[in-house]
């Protein structure tokens, strides 16, 4: 109640004609971070609810944390750091500035965007902030992550008209530039390190070898080195449940991307072009995580019901076809889900065509 009367009282000042009017985006922005927006539709039809969009980001934060918290812990148990206090610790050390650098670099944009054009303050980089520390490996420098979330923001977003007007994910689009612009530091075998000791991800390993030295079980739990939110599959899924049971994601997209992958890795598996089971590729990587939170974006994925399925097995699927024909390039996932954000509109415009042409069918035959 107590900041609810000094939000109030401020509110003037921050107004229009206010003497700091020219922050009124910036101030609304932090209101409606703080409160429930009591504006409603005036006209036309509209749904009254308490969830706007800031509150369905912070539920796929909330999503995010059980991968995020275990794979700060991970990055200590990779470099030998003996119990789980401690370990956590260390790499809660390791990730923290990158978390900062997102966070502080992609809002600054957003907000001098949306003072600049008069709009009120965006919310979808309450989760691409998060996304972007999460799928970088911990040895990339910091410059390197602010000047891919400035791309990812200016490029992959303000350009199309901010948020909900983006045609490809922002995370991923930070996660590419970085690659294709510093691949020495994105990719290789002495990319991921902690501590100071380097080695392949499991993944790599994978690709190069047909095995790796960590058990399946291991992988699944996350006890392997990668970057920090794709270790742990059992940690991805916990947040997949949330998003689920929430409503936010899509389970249609969820499933139909583990089974695009899962049919292509046995496809391969059964034609000799990779020896080990076809399961693996979804415990190691950015697969699961791909497929959780990344391919199930609402602005970028398909739209309709059928597109859906269409569009989440293609992205498993590529991913797969990528890893196992492209022995350069191991990890298919980020081109894979890019790829599809691109077709997307396309796969639902073929199934809208579909629909009329059949009920047009169906009208013609009643006559």
């Amino acid at each position: 109640m107590g900041l609810r009367q000094f939000v109030d009282k401020i509110k003037p000042t921050f107004s229009e004609g206010g003497k700091l009017g020219f922050l009124h985006s910036t101030f609304e922005g932090f209101e409606t971070f703080l409160f429930v927006p009591n504006t409603t539709t005036s006209k036309g039809a509209h749904i009254r609810d308490c969830n706007d969009i800031k509150r369905v980001m912070i539920v796929v934060v909330l999503a995010l944390i059980p991968a995020m918290l275990f794979g700060m812990y991970n990055l200590g148990y990779q470099a030998g750091i003996e119990g789980i206090l401690p370990a956590f610790w260390f790499g809660f050390l390791k990730m923290l500035p990158m978390i900062i650098v997102s966070y502080v670099t992609g809002l600054a944009i957003e907000f001098a965007f949306a003072q600049k054009r008069k709009h009120e303050i965006n919310e979808g980089f309450l989760v691409t902030g998060l996304l972007i520390p999460m799928v970088m490996p911990v040895s990339v420098p910091l410059w390197i992550v602010a000047l891919s979330t400035a791309f990812a923001v200016i490029i992959g977003k303000e350009v199309f008209g901010g948020t909900g007007m983006n045609v490809f994910n922002p995370a991923l689009l930070a996660r590419a530039f970085a690659f294709f612009a510093y691949t020495p530091q994105m990719s290789g075998e002495a990319v991921w390190y902690a501590d100071g000791a380097t080695g392949a991800t499991a993944l790599e390993q994978l690709s190069t070898t047909g095995a790796m030295q960590w058990s399946a079980l291991d992988a699944f739990i996350g006890l392997i080195p990668g970057s920090m939110g794709e270790t742990s599959t059992l940690a991805i899924l916990i947040g997949a449940a949330i998003l689920l049971f929430t409503g936010v994601a899509s389970w249609r997209i969820m499933l139909s991307v583990f089974v695009g992958g899962l049919a292509f890795g046995y496809l391969f598996d059964a034609v000799g072009l990779t020896e080990f089971p076809a399961y693996y590729h979804l415990l190691v990587g950015g697969f699961a995580f791909g497929a959780v939170f990344m391919a199930t974006d609402p602005v970028t994925s398909a739209q309709t019901n059928t597109g859906k399925w269409i569009y989440g097995f293609m992205v498993g699927a590529l991913a797969i076809l990528i890893r196992v024909i492209n022995p350069a390039y191991p990890e298919g996932m980020m081109l894979s889900i890019l790829f599809m954000n691109a077709l997307a509109p396309l796969i639902d415009y073929f199934v809208v065509e579909r629909n009329i042409a059949r009920r047009k069918k169906l009208i013609k035959n009643v006559k």
